[in-house]
């Protein structure tokens, strides 16, 4: 019972959390004129077509300390799939730069 309490207060006390913030909060930098956002109704069903996208992707976490990142990028085949993922803020044309791609 003691380890139970004492792991609950660790969890309370660590510096990260995965507390949504609003959509304003989620907003890459916008010093990429090409950057597309996605739409706030996203498409259920995407073509096949190959044309690589660098997606800006919220990865959930929220810290009180730097460094923690709370976005990454990921590429995808197209911008239909990139912004079908949930988790996906925008993307600019073109596959992430050193990443294969994911979908």
């Amino acid at each position: 019972m003691k380890l139970i309490i004492a792991l609950c207060a660790l969890t309370l006390l660590a510096s990260c959390s995965n507390a949504p913030q609003s959509a304003a909060e989620q907003q890459p930098p916008t010093n990429n004129a090409s950057m597309q956002t996605c739409p706030e109704k996203r498409l259920q069903m995407c073509t096949k077509q190959y044309a690589p996208v660098c997606a800006i992707r919220d990865t959930g976490i929220r810290c009180i300390k730097a460094p923690c990142p709370s976005t990454e990028e990921r590429t995808y085949g197209n911008g239909c799939t990139a912004c079908a993922d949930e988790k996906v803020i925008g993307f600019i044309p073109g596959a992430c730069p050193g990443e294969e791609k994911q979908d």
